[in-house]
């Protein structure tokens, strides 16, 4: 399998968790999937009332440098760990 293929079949199976992952472990896999995705933070930080685009918008700039495939790597890493600890 490609990595665009196990990339996208970690985004699906991440879908299929049996719980909900912590609010830390979602922020990283939004930021690890927006950096493989699009790349750097490509929009305006939210406005000081929009808490939870804050918090996105801040873990996705985390990543900024880290190339496409370098994020889609540490994403599919994560998803395994989720699956590991939550199971499907």
């Amino acid at each position: 399998m490609s990595l665009d293929e196990r990339f996208n079949k970690a985004a699906e199976d991440v879908k299929k968790l049996k719980s909900t992952p912590s609010n830390d472990e979602l922020l990283e896999l939004y930021a690890l999937f927006k950096q493989g995705s699009v790349g750097d933070v490509n929009t305006a930080r939210p406005g000081m009332l929009d808490l939870k685009g804050k918090a996105k918008w801040d873990a996705w700039n985390g990543k900024k440098g880290t190339s496409q495939d370098a994020a889609k790597e540490a994403y599919i890493k994560k998803v395994e760990e989720l699956i590991a600890k939550y199971g499907l």
